[in-house]
């Protein structure tokens, strides 16, 4: 198994007008943090995915784009922008996977109901291993986290710590 860590549209704007979200940021990034840091010292990719609105004027460099500075992402690591909600749909993500020999991607981020599940979904027709890190997923509304979390492969932090030795 060689695994990636996703960390998908943790954005500034998708957290401003949603109180619910917010509010489950920062325990998420606690765990998406940790899971960066585990994969880092692994040298393992670690890929940052932001959703992109062109016809919004919603990119880089747009107010709201960017990563909360709590999020421990790097300008060196991995950036793939999309349009889509899954992260494989029209981006170089799958071969870039490819090249580096992933079989396996680790899943973080918003929405979980959305983006997240429309990449596990996208994941899995590509012949990858998509496997959700509980505790860092984050939902539109709190209620959809459980069900994500219930409908697809989850692992603990302590288990991927273990997975990864």
């Amino acid at each position: 198994m060689k695994p990636a860590l996703l960390v998908i549209d943790v954005q500034k704007e998708f957290f401003k007008d949603n109180p619910q979200a917010a509010a489950s940021l920062h325990s998420a990034t606690e765990y998406i943090n940790a899971a960066i840091a585990l994969f880092r010292e692994k040298k393992l990719p670690v890929i940052c995915v932001q959703h992109m609105i062109p016809e919004e004027n919603f990119g880089p460099g747009q107010e709201g784009f960017d990563l909360p500075e709590s999020l421990k992402i790097l300008p060196t690591d991995v950036h793939i922008h999309k349009t889509y909600g899954n992260a494989f749909n029209k981006t170089t993500l799958a071969e870039l996977l490819r090249k580096e020999g992933v079989d396996t991607v680790v899943l973080t981020g918003f929405a979980a109901e959305g983006c997240v599940l429309s990449t596990c979904r996208g994941a899995k027709d590509l012949d990858l291993t998509p496997i959700i890190l509980r505790g860092s997923i984050i939902g539109g509304k709190p209620e959809y986290v459980p069900f994500v979390e219930a409908t697809n492969e989850i692992i603990s932090y302590r288990a991927l710590e273990k997975v990864l030795e």
